[in-house]
């Protein structure tokens, strides 16, 4: 341990101290070596800030503690699942408010990752910062063909701090698993893991300028969302240019107001992009709180949202869109079972889960939300309801539903802001009946043929050796016992039954794929024709 960290360390030590942090982990079921410790720990002999509750306690330690923590309480935040939600909602107050460096610092750290003088590549740059965050900062700046534009650097020097901060995060982390029954079941190490990987992406602007180049791909032409160019000749690792947005923060109810936005469509609209991102394209702007998010200010009768930062995106894969579609229609129409089923099936949760046990569960989590109307139904807080329920059946969170969760409790929160009387089950529930209902159209699966074309060669070519042994297997003599001469007989390499066993099983496999709901929905079709049709040939040809 060099003496840089055992300083951080000694730092970490003294805000856990100033704010009594030690009583967090007083409402955990410690051992009880853990609990004398803290109990009599000089840090008891400091009182503790009364007119602070303990989330509140937890975000400032955070927000004195630097960047590195302030993201990592952002994340924590996130994890509803996990936290309790006193603590959860205090951290969600958590912003990338903190202080700027210095613009000498920033000028020569663009000028390092450009390889050119900022004269050179702009006629004009702002060394006041627009916008200042955990792991970079934003200046104005104006390109010499005129175009107005933004340039994003990341700090310097934080890759070593962020380093030297996740260390003693995971030892934190490993240490809770190991006192803690409860600590392990808020699965600290993954936690921690999970952020480890998010702040490491957000370092590589070159990461966040694709991700913002595909989102723009994906919303071309579109009336519902922009997203500004990406200016690629001036991308690097750590600096990234792009088009500065002209918009009325979302935040802004006044502004939106008094250019007469259409408030009720532009809250539905928020709701529409989101299923669109999450269903047809299957990558979303994970990051979608209202610091992100503006208003463009033409037509706001026919309201256009604006998005900005693209450090985290999600996405889904066909197995986990088409579940939770499902799951969601099951919602509707109360159809507990159909959830719990899904959830088993998707694997979810284990294989071995009783469904009726599930279901009573879901049932008794649900029915109460829905005895009220459905415009005071809170879409994210069912479905994180629905998180913490599985996880008394073992289920296991997977990234990417975290990030979904994640992004449908910022939606939906900001919609009800917008529009207050927001249904946004009647929203959601037309889209996702005609994504469902266009899935199953045959014109979807075409463009996977070639996908399965491609397969074919490797997929007969593999079979047609396996058969090729299987058929001389029984056939085969040691050289020792086989007769030589005139009686000598051509050894058969061609076995009926075991060719039509073969056969049959293909022809079952297929039939049972054609006859999964499961697999019907991941565009397999022609892949399970495939196999009845080669086990039907097998089953009935003339052996020869």
């Amino acid at each position: 341990m060099n003496f840089t960290a055992l300083w951080r360390l000694l730092r970490i030590l003294h805000i856990f101290v100033r704010y009594r942090l030690d009583q967090l982990l007083l409402d955990l079921p410690l051992p009880w070596y853990g609990r004398l410790l803290l109990k009599i720990g000089p840090w008891r002999l400091r009182p503790a800030p009364r007119a602070l509750s303990r989330g509140a306690r937890l975000r400032r330690a955070f927000e004195d503690l630097g960047p590195v923590f302030i993201k990592f309480g952002q994340i924590l935040s996130t994890r509803r699942d996990l936290m309790p939600d006193d603590i959860a909602l205090e951290l969600a107050f958590l912003q990338d408010k903190v202080p700027p460096f210095a613009p000498e610092v920033a000028r020569a750290r663009i000028e390092e990752q450009l390889g050119l003088p900022i004269e050179t590549v702009f006629a004009r740059f702002s060394d006041q910062p627009l916008a200042s965050a955990s792991v970079a900062q934003v200046h104005a700046a104006t390109l010499h063909d005129g175009s107005e534009v933004v340039v994003k650097v990341t700090r310097p020097d934080i890759a070593p701090v962020i380093h030297q901060d996740m260390q003693w995060l995971y030892l934190c982390a490993r240490t809770l698993e190991k006192v803690s029954s409860e600590g392990r079941r808020l699965r600290p190490v993954e936690v921690v893991r999970d952020y480890e990987s998010t702040i490491f992406d957000e370092l590589d602007l070159h990461r966040e300028a694709a991700n913002a180049s595909q989102l723009r791909r994906n919303f071309e032409g579109s009336e519902l969302l922009y997203i500004p160019k990406v200016y690629w000749e001036w991308c690097k690792p750590r600096v990234m240019v792009m088009e500065r947005i002209s918009g009325v923060p979302v935040t802004n109810l006044e502004a939106l107001h008094d250019q007469r936005t259409d408030m009720k469509k532009l809250a539905e609209r928020g709701v529409e992009i989101f299923f669109t991102q999450v269903f047809r394209d299957s990558f979303f702007h994970a990051d979608m709180h209202p610091g992100n998010i503006f208003v463009s200010r033409a037509h706001p009768w026919e309201p256009q949202y604006i998005a900005i930062d693209f450090g985290i995106v999600g996405s889904l894969t066909p197995q986990d869109q088409s579940y939770l579609a499902r799951n969601l229609l099951a919602f509707f129409k109360r159809d507990y079972r159909r959830v719990a089923q899904l959830h088993i099936d998707s694997g979810w949760v284990p294989a071995d889960t009783r469904v009726n046990e599930f279901e009573a569960a879901i049932r008794s989590v649900c029915e109460p939300i829905f005895e009220r109307p459905l415009r005071d139904i809170s879409f994210g807080q069912l479905l994180l309801r629905l998180f913490q329920t599985a996880r008394r059946f073992n289920m296991e969170i997977q990234p990417q539903l975290v990030l979904l969760q994640k992004t449908l409790l910022n939606i939906e929160g900001l919609g009800r802001q917008l529009y207050p009387d927001l249904d946004l089950w009647s929203t959601a529930q037309p889209y996702l009946e005609r994504w469902m209902r266009e899935r199953a159209m045959p014109h979807q699966h075409m463009h996977h043929w070639q996908e399965y074309i491609e397969q074919v060669p490797g997929l007969l070519a593999d079979a047609k050796q396996a058969l090729h042994n299987l058929a001389e297997q029984p056939n085969r003599t040691p050289l020792r016992n086989r007769p030589v001469g005139p009686a000598a007989q051509p050894v058969r390499r061609d076995n009926p039954v075991a060719l039509r066993l073969i056969g049959l099983v293909l022809a079952l496999a297929g039939a049972s794929g054609l006859g999964s709901d499961y697999n019907l929905w991941q565009h397999a079709e022609p892949l399970y024709w495939l196999l009845v049709a080669s086990g039907g040939w097998l089953v009935l040809r003339r052996p020869g």
